[in-house]
């Protein structure tokens, strides 16, 4: 059996009933959220570290905005924290512009200066199953009042929300409950994350693949069928210098304007890896893969030494606009539901290495995605060479099908002219020819 986790969209049927507790909510979150943000800023200045979700959660329980919440709601405030703190510190080290998380407020000042208001937004409020007690059979849900908002701090009070899935969803083994507010509506939704075992599928095939992750090219995949594809980044790209541009010119940053770009911006990267990993399962399936092979994160963040990579000024932005582990578990979230085995695999000199003969050389990329190989005179993409070497683990001598000279008729032509898939905002990813708006 493989366990995997759904989240079913809900439309709150009382929302008039209800709206005015999950305000107080939303805001409560923002304003933990605040404290623990000040909290880590002062941690940073003055010992250069930042404090993790558990340093968080121990300095902060007691505060009285830790109160406003469930306790397992405040303890998520603290873990999203932690992890734009901890992206924002893997993003200063290559990039000095990176700024820390942002403050969940808005000021308004009188014409002296003066701070008059501030107001807080409707953050996310995620229940977990301590805070939950769900009536699947009545499409009710209640979720657990923080101490501040009920009558008596130790009662047992709560939100009981009526919800509505589209048509034929059933909400079982719900494990947490998220309360988003949507600001173009003007209300709340449910987002109901549940828990499914589904009978393991049996692999579509025994071939292999090998995906290696990049700048330019996003992803390049190499089959044992003798394919090889190419998928571009240019729409994580324009993004990337898009956003913060347009963030940089915000009055506050973190200002209601700010908070929705940097909302729009999350979202459509998570649409294009969600739409990533669907094409290249479904590239597998059709060429009957049995095993993805992925080269481990370490090779696209770090050189030899364990330091970051340099990639320059607008690489750097790139590199880290990407969430490269974000996606591989999307990837390997989605294969495992086809029954195909992901494998990180180790991509040390994937990328100089010739797939072919094994030479391996650093001054075979003869020019910008060209790769030639002095010894045999073979020419492929650099990329899906790389990816070609991760699919035949080249690092791993278990593997018989990494030894060089395999002594078969190994033809370069599907390395050097791999297919080229463009995103499409609409689509999700085309062969080249059929996006007529994104230069590859």
């Amino acid at each position: 059996m493989l366990e995997v986790h759904r989240t079913h969209r809900a439309k709150i049927l009382n929302h008039s009933q209800v709206a005015e507790m999950l305000d107080q909510h939303g805001w409560s979150a923002s304003k933990l959220w605040n404290v623990a943000n000040y909290h880590s800023r002062e941690v940073w200045e003055e010992t250069g570290e930042i404090p993790d979700h558990g340093d968080l959660k121990d300095e902060l329980k007691t505060h009285n905005k830790y109160k406003g919440l469930h306790s397992q709601s405040s303890q998520r405030v603290l873990e999203e924290l932690a992890e734009a703190f901890n992206s924002w510190y893997g993003k200063r080290k290559s990039d000095n512009r990176a700024n820390p998380p942002g403050y969940r407020k808005k000021n308004y000042y009188d014409s002296e200066g003066h701070r008059v208001h501030e107001e807080h937004p409707r953050s996310t409020v995620t229940w977990k199953q301590n805070g939950i007690r769900h009536d699947t059979n009545n499409g009710r849900v209640r979720l657990s009042k923080g101490a501040n908002h009920k009558e008596h701090p130790k009662a047992w009070e709560y939100i009981l929300v009526e919800y509505e899935t589209r048509p034929g969803v059933t909400v079982e083994n719900l494990q947490q409950a998220r309360a988003v507010y949507d600001k173009a509506k003007g209300r709340w939704e449910l987002h109901l994350v549940c828990k499914d075992e589904i009978e393991t599928p049996t692999a579509p095939g025994n071939e292999t693949a090998g995906v290696d992750l990049g700048i330019c090219n996003f992803a390049a995949v190499a089959y044992s069928t003798e394919e090889a594809d190419l998928y571009p980044g240019n729409r994580l790209k324009q993004d990337g210098y898009y956003f913060p541009k347009e963030i940089a010119k915000c009055d506050d940053s973190g200002g209601e304007r700010a908070t929705r770009l940097h909302h729009k911006w999350s979202e459509r990267r998570t649409h294009f890896f969600h739409s990533l990993a669907k094409h290249i399962v479904e590239r597998c399936i059709k060429n009957d893969v049995g095993r993805i092979n992925v080269g481990k994160l370490a090779g696209v963040r770090e050189d030899d030494n364990g330091e970051s990579k340099n990639w320059g000024k607008h690489g750097n932005l790139d590199l880290h606009g990407w969430a490269f582990d974000r996606f591989s578990n999307i990837l390997e979230y989605k294969a495992k539901v086809e029954g195909i085995e992901v494998v990180e695999v180790d991509e040390r000199d994937t990328s100089k290495t010739c797939c072919v003969c094994g030479r391996e050389d650093d001054s075979q990329r003869v020019e910008r995605g060209l790769y030639v190989c002095e010894t045999c005179d073979a020419a492929f993409n650099a990329d899906v060479n790389g990816a070609e070497n991760i699919r035949l683990d080249i690092n791993d001598e278990s593997n018989s099908e990494s030894a060089p000279g395999l002594g078969e008729d190994r033809s370069t032509g599907w390395l050097a002219q791999p297919g080229v898939y463009l995103y499409d905002l609409s689509r999700g990813f085309q062969p080249r020819r059929e996006v007529v708006d994104c230069k590859p």
